[in-house]
């Protein structure tokens, strides 16, 4: 997700999206330690997604 997109969410929206994302996240890492995933390059771009995720939404909440 582009920080563009990010930006123009509510900040209760960015929330739930966090929250979905970190789920999403907890079970591609489980998936990959039991078995191999297929690209395991979607666990960094989570990882990533989520953090520009959180950064926007400190940035909305410190306005």
């Amino acid at each position: 997700m582009k920080a563009v997109e990010i930006k123009e969410l509510s900040v209760a929206d960015l929330q739930e999206r966090i929250e979905a994302e970190k789920a999403n996240l907890n079970k591609l890492k489980v998936t990959h330690a039991v078995s191999q995933i297929e690209n395991p390059q979607n666990i960094k771009k989570a990882r990533r997604d989520i953090a520009r995720m959180m950064t926007i939404l400190h940035e909305k909440m410190n306005k």
